[in-house]
C-alpha cells in the first residue's frame, strides 16, 4: 500500500470523513505454521513502538540524521506484512503519540489516533506529551483510538479520564491469555499541572508486582507484558524499566519508551527470583519496528524467543 493511499484510506485528506476501525486486513493473524501446528507449539510475535511524536510523513531525504526514513504508511505496510506470516500477533505502543510536527498543531492528535486504528493497534499507553493539549485533549480524542490506553499508576478520580482510562488488559490470542499493564512517569516538572488537573502519580513498582501476580493467577495468562513510558533507565535513581524489571517478578516483557532509546536487541534482565525479563524500545518518531517472537509449548510454557529492530525507510520498506 503506497503512503498516499493509505494516508487518504486512513481520512488525513478529510479529517470530518468516517473510518471503519481495522480499514487494513488481518490476513492470516490467527493461524500458524503446520509445522508448529503439528508439535502443538504457538508463536506470538510482539510488535512495538513508542514516542512517535506525531511523525506521520518520513523524515525528508536531507536531514542529516534521519535522511528519508521513517513515516506511517511504510510501517502499516510492515505491520500488515508481518502479519500474513500467520502468526498471532500483537501491536503495542508506549505512548508520547502526540507533539512533535504541525499535525498534532493542527488537529490536536485525530490523524494520529485514526491512522493507528487504521493499523490495528491492539493497546497503547499514555507518554506525557500527550496531555500537552490537556486532560481534556486526550480526552477528546479517545474517540478516534479503536484500540484502549491503559495506566495502572496514574490515579484519574475527579478526572475527565475517571473510567475511560484501565489499569490493565488482557488480550487472547489463540491459546493464550496475555495480560498487559500500563505505567506512565511522573509528571512532576514534565507537564504543567493546569494540563493534568487532579490526576495523580504513584510509583509503579508495587502496583506492577500486584497486577502481575493477579494476571497469572486470576487469570491464568501465559504472558505478562509491561507497557511502559517510565524511560530505559537513568543515572540517578528514577524509576526506570531496568529498576521495574529488577525489583518485580511475573513480568516477561517490558515494552517502554520516553527516554527515545534505540536498542537492536532486548536487554535481558534478571528479576528478583532470579528469572530474565526482556527491556525493549524502539527509538523515536516511528524509526523503527520492534519485533518479538517468543514461542510457547501446548501448556502454555515459554519455550524460546527471537527478537529484531526494523528500520521504517524506503530501503527496508520498497516505497
Amino acid at each position: 500500500m503506497n503512503r498516499r493511499r493509505f494516508l487518504r484510506t486512513a481520512g488525513i485528506a478529510s479529517l470530518g470523513m468516517g473510518l471503519s476501525g481495522r480499514a487494513l486486513a488481518y490476513g492470516k493473524e490467527f493461524e500458524e505454521s503446520e509445522w508448529m501446528k503439528m508439535n502443538g507449539l504457538t508463536r506470538l510475535v510482539i510488535l512495538h513502538t513508542n514516542d512517535m511524536h506525531s511523525h506521520l510523513e518520513p523524515f525528508s531525504e536531507q536531514d542529516p540524521k534521519y535522511p528519508g526514513q521513517g513515516g506511517m504508511a511504510r510501517r502499516a505496510a510492515l505491520i500488515q506484512k508481518i502479519r500474513d506470516e500467520g502468526h498471532a500477533t500483537l501491536v503495542l505502543d508506549a505512548g508520547d503519540v502526540f507533539q512533535g510536527t504541525p499535525y498534532f498543531n493542527l488537529f490536536k492528535g485525530e490523524p494520529e489516533f485514526r491512522l493507528m486504528s487504521a493499523m490495528g493497534y491492539d493497546v497503547g499507553t499514555i507518554g506525557n506529551h500527550d496531555f500537552d493539549n490537556g486532560i481534556d485533549g486526550l480526552a477528546n480524542m479517545l474517540p478516534h483510538a479503536n484500540f484502549p490506553l491503559i495506566n495502572a499508576n496514574y490515579r484519574f478520580d475527579d478526572t475527565i479520564l475517571d473510567g475511560l482510562i484501565q489499569p490493565y488488559r488482557i488480550v487472547r490470542r489463540g491459546k493464550l491469555n496475555i495480560g498487559i499493564i500500563g505505567v506512565g512517569v511522573d509528571l512532576q516538572g514534565l507537564v504543567s499541572p493546569a494540563l493534568t488537573g487532579k490526576l495523580s502519580y504513584q510509583n509503579p513498582i508495587p502496583i506492577v508486582q500486584d497486577l502481575a501476580h493477579r494476571l497469572r493467577s486470576d487469570y491464568s495468562c501465559q504472558c505478562v507484558i509491561v507497557l511502559s513510558h517510565l524511560g530505559y533507565s537513568y543515572k540517578s535513581d528514577q524509576i526506570s524499566d531496568l529498576i521495574v524489571a529488577e525489583q518485580t517478578d511475573g513480568i516477561d516483557v517490558i515494552i517502554g519508551g520516553h527516554t527515545h532509546t534505540f536498542l537492536d536487541r532486548p536487554t535481558p534482565v534478571k528479576n528478583k527470583s532470579g528469572q530474565m525479563v526482556l527491556v525493549s524500545q524502539a527509538g523515536w518518531a516511528g524509526l523503527r519496528l520492534g519485533r518479538l517472537d517468543f514461542t510457547f509449548s501446548p501448556k502454555g510454557q515459554l519455550q524460546n524467543f527471537d527478537s529484531s529492530m526494523n528500520e521504517i525507510s524506503k530501503k527496508t520498506i520498497g516505497f
